[in-house]
């Protein structure tokens, strides 16, 4: 099994020496950064592949929201946000700034572990079913990564996670609800229409060719993905 490798961020090193601690203790191996800048410089060392990023929000020289936002430009890598911030807002910023969790201080260590371990289990589930194809759009889900007309497409996280989901159930139609749901998670406080939002920027990037779209409205319902005509 590899090993799994954190980068923990984070200006209080009482606070840090103790999660650094724990974490050791359960296996795996830490490397603390306590600023944003340095934070960008160890996640872009070439010789770790980190595992997941613990980020604190207020940071020296640059906040925690900026740094998450730097790494998704071009990275997947979890990310759990540890603030003091508890403002819903916050969060809601957070979570779409690209984080894949958010833990309010102060926190038990047994939720922070706990939270980590559900993030590891999915992606290592992910890592395992591969491959989702609809016609000709082909999503890697352990890669991340989309083509379609055998071109690659950027995605956003959750413009990711959004097609993802649709893909998973091709065909049947998903209200904004249960998109909402899967998606952003039961505790999503805002509108649903941010799903058409989403899904107009990715009818953008997947479905440039009018006569082979795959994402399809229903009136009143919802959002399907299915070749035309299917």
């Amino acid at each position: 099994m590899a090993t799994v490798k954190i980068l923990l961020v984070d200006d209080e090193r009482s606070l840090s020496s103790f999660i650094t601690t724990e974490l050791r203790y359960e296996g795996y191996e830490v490397t603390v950064a306590e600023d944003g800048e340095e934070a960008l410089h160890q996640f872009e060392r070439k010789d770790v592949e980190w595992s997941m990023i613990l980020l604190d929000w207020m940071l020296p020289k640059l906040n925690g929201l900026e740094v998450c936002r730097r790494i998704r430009k071009i990275s997947h890598v979890p990310v759990i946000f540890m603030t003091a911030r508890d403002y819903i807002g916050d969060k809601v910023a957070g979570l779409d700034g690209g984080a894949d969790d958010y833990i309010t201080k102060p926190f038990e260590i047994e939720e922070l572990l706990a939270r980590i371990r559900v993030i590891l289990r999915r992606n290592e589930f992910l890592n395992e079913s591969n491959i989702l194809q609809v016609a000709d759009l082909k999503l890697d889900l352990s890669k991340r990564t989309v083509e379609r007309f055998n071109q690659g497409i950027y995605l956003t996280q959750k413009e990711f996670d959004l097609l993802a989901c649709l893909m998973k159930h091709k065909g049947v139609v998903m209200s904004r609800e249960n998109l909402i749901n899967e998606v952003w998670g039961y505790d999503y406080v805002g509108q649903t229409n941010i799903i058409d939002v989403y899904i107009r920027t990715l009818r953008n990037k997947i479905d440039t060719d009018k006569n082979a779209r795959l994402i399809h409205t229903q009136r009143g319902i919802g959002y399907s993905l299915r070749e035309e005509g299917v």
